[in-house]
């Protein structure tokens, strides 16, 4: 994931940032096909959307957070900065936004230090958070493990980019690069050696479901179908 900051980090409750070209507030406070396949999405039309799906999407992505060993809870933006202080560039968690409009905050360490940003759930899409009049161009994803494997991806990219993509926002204004590359696993939630198995299967196969295995592992395979 390539953003730009433009502010320095954690000075208070908001700073400034750039994602694919568009700003995303700064908090300091896709879809994923049984063959792992992310679909990021744009938001979903007023008319077709029942708000009685959020109780399932919302419950989901919580399921899938508890598994992947990198969400915090409900951790303060200082406990995130102490935590991500000794880590390598890039490396990431996602916790509690305390914030009451906000469900979640991805806290990143940059080359400033840690940074914090929200992220907007609406209508069954999660997106980096953006005050932006470009903000349609953010991509959506039904969960939010599904967010950062994107991000996560995109990071690895050759830093050149593609013609009007981050590399070349990040130019701008002098501003810093904020990439995702690793995730910071809370220590008493660190994954079990299944769940380990599971995400190389993921990154080694595009279609988990189709290996020969027994049904119960396939269904273990569906139940965390992410590779971060």
């Amino acid at each position: 994931m390539l953003c730009c900051v433009r502010s320095a980090p954690l000075p208070g409750p908001f700073s400034a940032m750039v994602a694919g070209g568009v700003r995303v507030q700064n908090d300091g406070a896709g879809s994923e096909g049984r063959c792992n396949q992310l679909i990021p999405v744009q938001s979903v039309s007023p008319q077709s959307w029942d708000p009685t799906e959020d109780l399932g999407c919302i419950t989901a992505t919580f399921q899938h957070l508890h598994a992947s060993g990198w969400y915090w809870g409900s951790i303060s933006a200082s406990e995130a900065r102490d935590a991500l202080a000794g880590v390598a560039e890039g490396t990431f968690l996602v916790r509690d936004s305390s914030h009451p409009h906000y469900l979640l905050t991805l806290s990143v360490k940059t080359a400033r230090g840690p940074t914090n940003v929200r992220i907007e759930y609406s209508r069954g899409h999660f997106r980096l958070d953006s005050s932006s009049p470009a903000c349609p161009r953010l991509l959506s994803f039904p969960t939010m493990p599904g967010l950062v494997q994107h991000y996560v991806g995109a990071g690895g990219r050759d830093d050149r980019g593609k013609p009007g993509e981050d590399a070349s926002v990040a130019l701008k204004d002098s501003a810093i690069l904020l990439k995702l590359r690793q995730p910071l696993h809370r220590p008493k939630s660190f994954p079990s050696l299944q769940h380990l198995t599971r995400l190389t299967i993921n990154r080694h196969t595009a279609c988990p479901a189709q290996l020969p295995l027994p049904r119960l592992l396939l269904l273990y395979l569906q139940d965390y179908p992410f590779q971060v």
